[in-house]
Parts: C-alpha cells; sequence; structure tokens
C-alpha cells in the first residue's frame, strides 16, 4: 500500500508539469548562470533546490512563489528480502515555503517521524556575484521543531519541553556552472534531554556539495558533523547522505541513500543512529513544486 501511495505522489508531480511548463522566474534556483562574460549580477542555481538533500541550501523561492516539497524516506534496506529491502516502511515529511521577498522566505512542515511539527525563517545576508565581488551567497536560517508524539507515561512533557531550536549560518560558492561547495555551522538548543550527560546546546558543522553532471541531472553529497561528547545518552552516527538531482521543467526530483531517518535539522544532525557499517541505508526521494501565487495584473 505505501509503494502505491508513493507511485501516486510521484504521478500527480509529473501530470502537473505536462499540464503546463512553468515559468522560469517562479525559481530563480531552477536557473543556471555564470555568464562567459562576468557581470555585478547575482550568480543562480548554486543549488537546485530548498534543501541539498535533508541540509538547507542557499536557496529559496522567489518573491510570491510558494513552493510545496514532499520528502519521502523508506526503511532500512537491511531488513532484508521480506520487507522489500525497507521498502514496505517509509517515514515523510510534506512542507510549505513562500517568498515574502526576494531574500526573505517562511517555511512549515509536518513530519510522520516523532509526528514532529516544524517551522522556520530563511534570510539571504549576501548574494554571491558573477564577476566574484561577492564571493560567498550567505544565508542565516532560525529554525522551530515541536514534537507532537503523545507520551501517555510522561505527563510532564509539556510544550515547553518538547521544543527544540537551531540557529544556521549557510555559506555556499558557486564555482562554474558544474560545481558548487556549501558549509553550515549549525547550533541546536533542545529544551529538555534525556540525561544530565547530554548537552542542551549543540554544535555541528554541515558540508555538502553538488556536481553538475548534465543540464538536467546533477549528483549531490552531504555530510554532517556532530563533535563528540554532547550526546551520550545514546550513540549517535554523524549524517552522510548521497543522491542525484533531476530536473523536469518546475519539478525537482531528488533521489538519494543516507544513514538517517530524521528529514528535520535536529533529528538528522543530532539523532542519527543508523550506521553505514551495518547497512542501516535508507534510500529516499524529495519531490518539489513551484506555484507563483501572484496576482497578474490585468492587460488594457
Amino acid at each position: 500500500m505505501r509503494i502505491l501511495k508513493t507511485f501516486f505522489i510521484l504521478i500527480f508531480f509529473i501530470s502537473l508539469g505536462q499540464v503546463k511548463a512553468q515559468d522560469s522566474s517562479l525559481l530563480k534556483m531552477l536557473d543556471d548562470s555564470i555568464a562567459a562574460v562576468k557581470k555585478s549580477v547575482p550568480v543562480t542555481g548554486t543549488f537546485k533546490g530548498t534543501k541539498i538533500i535533508d541540509l538547507q541550501s542557499v536557496e529559496a523561492p522567489a518573491k510570491n512563489v510558494l513552493n510545496f516539497m514532499i520528502q519521502h524516506r523508506f526503511g532500512t534496506i537491511n531488513q532484508g528480502a521480506y520487507n522489500l529491502f525497507g521498502l514496505d516502511n517509509a517515514t515523510m515529511r510534506f512542507g510549505f515555503d513562500y517568498g515574502i521577498t526576494n531574500t526573505l522566505s517562511v517555511g512549515v512542515g509536518r513530519s510522520t517521524f516523532e509526528k514532529m511539527f516544524d517551522g522556520y525563517l530563511k534570510y539571504k545576508l549576501i548574494k554571491q556575484t558573477e564577476d566574484n565581488a561577492l564571493p560567498v551567497t550567505v544565508d542565516i536560517f532560525g529554525g522551530l521543531y515541536y514534537n507532537s508524539l503523545k507520551y501517555d507515561s510522561k505527563p510532564y512533557l509539556t510544550s515547553k519541553y518538547r521544543t527544540t531550536y537551531t540557529a544556521e549560518l549557510i555559506i555556499a560558492r558557486k564555482f562554474s556552472r558544474n560545481l558548487s561547495l556549501q558549509l553550515t555551522p549549525v547550533w541546536i538548543h533542545n529544551n529538555l534531554v534525556a540525561t544530565t550527560a547530554d548537552k542542551n546546546n549543540l554544535f555541528a558543522l554541515g558540508m555538502a556539495g553538488r556536481l553538475k553532471i548534465t543540464r538536467r541531472l546533477s549528483l549531490t553529497a552531504e555530510y554532517n558533523y556532530l563533535p563528540s561528547g554532547q550526546v551520550n545518552s545514546f550513540k549517535v552516527y554523524n549524517s552522510f547522505s548521497a543522491g542525484v538531482d533531476i530536473e523536469t521543467g518546475g519539478h525537482v526530483f531528488q533521489l538519494h541513500v543516507t544513514n538517517s531517518q530524521g528529514m528535520v535539522d535536529p533529528v538528522f544532525i543530532a539523532q542519527t543512529t543508523g550506521s553505514w557499517g551495518a547497512g542501516n541505508i535508507y534510500f529516499g526521494f524529495n519531490v518539489s513544486r513551484a506555484f507563483n501565487v501572484a496576482k497578474k495584473t490585468k492587460q488594457l
């Protein structure tokens, strides 16, 4: 049944793309500029989605553009043939991102994993220019996450203790049409931790890259390093993911493998318990679709 649901999700997005070609202005990230004659204008298409895989990218919807994303992750491949190597089990997240201006965006989402709600603001501080007068793009990101899973045996888990916050500085550079790299220092604050040996404030570093192979195909990878000594009540592995981005009109399909089940920042950065070496590898995909919600001016 879950496989059928996944199939229909993909068909839905493909059919939308066949109805009407997307206006190229909807998502500036779908452009792929660095001109032969470099000018003092912002580069576009550093990455092809608002998320590289799980990690936030420097990209955001343009003003008055609503971006709808579905993130889907199957079970681990080491579940064997009986569970079709994880395809019988799945978690997902859906979310909406909206461009308030060309530099400020807002987003909300809901994950089946821990029934988590999330919301964020992303603001673009610096835009890389083609002539390298500004050599990097820099965003600041602030996220709020609420775990709504029921714990009947833990009545003390009020809203305060179910809430987590993140702050990120997203720094990226598009070196050429074919190569983009990103560094993301991350701060995570948990209002409640499992034991006194765990830190409420966590610090991590995300690293990611994109390598363009063809006009519509790119390879992506990301690694999130969480220094030891911050989470001690359970074994945490650093999240590593690799994938392929496929562009089809207004859609971006992202296929990937990862050792992280969660798809929001405090979970995949600080709660990844799966090991690549043990076969705790999840296959998944992200699908996004952009819609222009601005009112069209009437032509006289």
